[in-house]
This record gives C-alpha cells, sequence and structure tokens, in this order.
C-alpha cells in the first residue's frame, strides 16, 4: 500500500481506471445487470449490443440525447479495448460472431460498488462462530498426536451425547430471527464471493494457455522437450493451492448426494419467516447449479490444453512425414545420376540378408475348445431380503491421481521405487491403493495412452523383497499398522 504501487495501480488496473472513468455508472449498472446478477459467463455481440442499445435508449429519455452519444457497439468496443480491459472479446472455435464476457477486474470493481450500498442489518455473530471454526478445522487437521486426536474426538462425541440427551428431555434451542438473518446473509455473501473467485480462476487458466499457444509457436526443439516442459507447468498448476482447491471444491460439488442436500436446505432455510423477510435473490435457490455452471467454464478452459497439445502432435508428425518423404526423394535423385556413371570402389554397403527358416512340423497342432454343457435350469427368483446399500460402500482408487503422483516424482529424478514413493506420499486407502500402484506398474509398457505420454516404465526386482507399511484400522475402528512384502518394483522415465 505504498504511494508507488497505488499509482501504477491507478494508471493501469482495470477495476480503478473503471471507478474513475466518467461513464462508471452506465458501465457498471449495465455489466451487473447482464452478467453478474443472472451469472452469464458467455454472451454473443449480437445479443449484448441490442441490451446495451436498449439501456442507452432508456438513458437518453431520462438525461438528454447528449447523455451517450455513441451506439452500442463503439462502447462495447471500447470497453474491450486493451486500456479499458472491462470486457474480454473473443470469439468461439469455428464461428466468426464475437463473444463477450467480464474480465475478473470488472467484477471485482462491482462487488466493491455493491459493498457501498448502505445495509438494513449487519451481523457479526455468524461470522465469528465461522472464525472459531476455521481455527478448530485447522487445529484438528494437523493435530499429528494420536493420544490429543482420540481425546478431541471423545470430546465431541460427549458433546453431542448430551445435546441429544436434552433434544429427547425436550429442551429444543431454536435460533432467533436475527441469528437467522446474520447466518443467511453471511450465506448469501461468500456465495456471490464464489462465484466471482470462479471467474478469476478461469482467467488464471486461460493465461496458462496463452502461455503454451505462444511456447508450442516459437519453440524449435524436440517434442519430448516441449512436452516434459508444459506437463510440469500444468501439474504445477495442478498441485498450486489455488489447483488443489478448486479440484476438491469440484469433486465435493460433484456429488449428487451433496446437490440433494444442499438443495433440500436451500428449500428449508428459505421457507423460514426471517429470511423471507429479507427478500433474498431468486436465484439463491438455485445458487449450486450457478456454482456448477460456472465450474463446468474452468474446466472447459483447462480442457484446451489438452486439445492444444493434441494439434501440436498432428503439426509435428506432418512434418516429420515430410521429412521423410523429402529424404526418400533425395535418394531417388542421386540413385538416377548415378546410373550413368563409371563407378570406382565401393557406393553402398548392405548387410548380408539371410531367410529365417521354419520347419511345418514345429507349428502347433490344431486344439479343438471345449464345448460347454449347459444344464437346463429353471432359474427360481429368491426371497430373501438383502441389503443393497453395501453395493455403494465401494471403494473406488483413482488411478490417474496415482499415475500423476508417480510422473511428479519421475520429474525430480530419474527412477523412483515404490518403497520410496509411499514414503513421500503414504498410502489412504490401504491394500486396494497398492493393488492399484500394481497395476500402473503391469501397465507400464508404453500401451496406455497417459503412459506413453508421461514415459512411464516399470521394472520389477524379484531378488530384493522390500516391505510396504501403512495405516489401516482393524474392525473395532482403532488404528493399526498393517505391512505387505512384495518385490522392489522400480519406476523410471
Amino acid at each position: 500500500m505504498d504511494h508507488a504501487t497505488l499509482s501504477a495501480l491507478r494508471d493501469r488496473h482495470p477495476a480503478w481506471r473503471l471507478l474513475a472513468s466518467p461513464h462508471a455508472p452506465l458501465v457498471a449498472s449495465f455489466l451487473h445487470r447482464v452478467f453478474v446478477a443472472p451469472n452469464v459467463r458467455v454472451m454473443s455481440e449480437a445479443d449484448l449490443a441490442e441490451a446495451l442499445e436498449d439501456e442507452l435508449y432508456a438513458l437518453r429519455e431520462q438525461l438528454g440525447p447528449e447523455a451517450y452519444p455513441k451506439g452500442a457497439q463503439d462502447y462495447l468496443n471500447d470497453w474491450a479495448a486493451p486500456d479499458k480491459g472491462w470486457l474480454r472479446k473473443f470469439y468461439k472455435p469455428g464461428t466468426d460472431e464475437a463473444q463477450f464476457d467480464l474480465t475478473p477486474a470488472t467484477e471485482k470493481a462491482i462487488a466493491w460498488l455493491l459493498t457501498l450500498t448502505e445495509r438494513p442489518f449487519v451481523g457479526t455473530e455468524s461470522r465469528l462462530l465461522t472464525l472459531f471454526a476455521l481455527l478448530e478445522q485447522i487445529s484438528a487437521g494437523t493435530e499429528a498426536d494420536p493420544i490429543k486426536r482420540v481425546a478431541d474426538l471423545r470430546k465431541k462425541r460427549d458433546e453431542l451425547d448430551a445435546e441429544i440427551a436434552r433434544v429427547l428431555a425436550g429442551d429444543v434451542p431454536l435460533l432467533d430471527d436475527t441469528a437467522v438473518k446474520d447466518r443467511f446473509q453471511q450465506f448469501q455473501q461468500l456465495a456471490r464471493e464464489l462465484l466471482a473467485d470462479f471467474r478469476e480462476v478461469e482467467h488464471n487458466f486461460r493465461l496458462l494457455d496463452r502461455k503454451v499457444r505462444e511456447k508450442i509457436a516459437l519453440w524449435e526443439g524436440a517434442k519430448g522437450a516441449l512436452l516434459d516442459e508444459i506437463m510440469g507447468e500444468r501439474d504445477a498448476i495442478g498441485d498450486s493451492d489455488q489447483g488443489r482447491s478448486f479440484r476438491a471444491f469440484w469433486d465435493f460439488l460433484m456429488s449428487t448426494r451433496r446437490q440433494e442436500e444442499l438443495s433440500e436446505r436451500l428449500d428449508q432455510v428459505l421457507a423460514l419467516p426471517a429470511v423471507a423477510a429479507l427478500k433474498p435473490e431468486p436465484r439463491t435457490r438455485r445458487v449450486h447449479h450457478d456454482w456448477l455452471e460456472a465450474g463446468e467454464h474452468t474446466q472447459r478452459t483447462v480442457a484446451q490444453l489438452s486439445q492444444q497439445l493434441r494439434r501440436f502432435l498432428d503439426d509435428r508428425a506432418f512434418l516429420e512425414n515430410r521429412r521423410i518423404l523429402d529424404l526418400l526423394h533425395g535418394i531417388e535423385i542421386k540413385a538416377l545420376a548415378l546410373r550413368g556413371a563409371t563407378l570406382s570402389g565401393m557406393v553402398m554397403h548392405i548387410d548380408a540378408m539371410g531367410a529365417d527358416v521354419e520347419l511345418p512340423l514345429e507349428r502347433p497342432l490344431f486344439t479343438p475348445s471345449v464345448t460347454p454343457r449347459l444344464a437346463d435350469l429353471a432359474l427360481v427368483a429368491g426371497e430373501d431380503d438383502i441389503d443393497t446399500a453395501r453395493l455403494f460402500d465401494q471403494i473406488v482408487v483413482d488411478k490417474a491421481r496415482l499415475r500423476s503422483a508417480v510422473q511428479r516424482a519421475l520429474r525430480r529424478q530419474p527412477q523412483i521405487t515404490l518403497r520410496e514413493l509411499l514414503d513421500a506420499e503414504p498410502l489412504h486407502q490401504g491394500l486396494a491403493e497398492l493393488v492399484a500402484y500394481l497395476e500402473l506398474a503391469h501397465a507400464g509398457d508404453g500401451s496406455d495412452a497417459l503412459d506413453a505420454l508421461g514415459g512411464l516404465r516399470a521394472l520389477v526386482d524379484e531378488a530384493v523383497e522390500e516391505p510396504i507399511r501403512w495405516q489401516g484400522s482393524n474392525a473395532d475402528g482403532e488404528a493399526v499398522t498393517r505391512e505387505a512384502r512384495l518385490p522392489r518394483v522400480i519406476f523410471t522415465r
């Protein structure tokens, strides 16, 4: 917050330039109504120009024809110019119609303007409780002592048991209207901030995509070196705090059970009289669907990286095939030039050729397949009641996550054993995850597309036996250490 930094921000940052612009009321009000309020991520040029033309017509009726003299198209191009940076103008693949989207700086400026309006009620209790809850989660999640961890869990269990006993006894504490309003206002604020953060996350991934395109366009080296560098940058983005937080949020929100739970709780909260008195925005009912839509745009931006890599590989393969044809054509030209010349000495050396002899009797004889015998039995439906809930409690191991862990380790060193890898990244799903690692090692012959892309290979040393240990739990839920002995598995580039 020094003078030089603030002076540079005033001259260069799009949000500050928007707030200082004489047209700031028009820009902020129109973009908030068109993009932010309905959570529209992308709008075509024709639709946006038509909406702005209607807005300008209404303003000229109120303020006079000299208020905003230019046309809607001119204003949109001006707002999307590099010296403004309030809108992003781009073209979708396969289309010739321009598309517009808000920039993160514009959304920040609009969000700050929203905070200037007077609020009928300012709550502090819910934010204080949220701070305490966050500190409690950090403290519990970083406690490495099992004894203290179990003591905290037992304390929470005793508090829950005491609360259950009070409720059963008829003592049901309820939140008053003030507490309900306080918590709901904080929910609305966090929901709006989350939607704004999505646009900034998408902007950061778009910058990475632009950087990859520029690097591919100027690259003169080998394909392997470029792929290794690009995949390293993508892994760095995915392993950053922002990437991990976005991935955890997306996995949490993609759960069907979580979506149904959010819908049920929103219906319950919006039906409360205290919340209805606040007149919440209509989109609050489907805010989790807005989160999904915004997250999908971010995922689509990440997918453009893979498309760019595929295009690069196709172009490189075309150039290499053309180079091979040029070499063959050069050989033909030289051969025709030597056809009429008098040769002296050796012109070309060819290795001695030999025939591979395969005797007919060395081939195996035909072996007829065994014909299965089908029993003529009538199937009768059973009457036993089977608990089908166990079918949904199966453990699914994410092999893509394990493959990424191996590839990240191989970027720091040429080879690593499975034991060294598990020392750095312990098993979270026990024996099932260990078996998945062994399956990756068995498939590490380059046949898999991702393995071939990352250069993953695996070797097994039967002469050396290594113990693999991990933390598990027994039938009573107590923590135990389990161990498996297996031959040494070595992952290499």
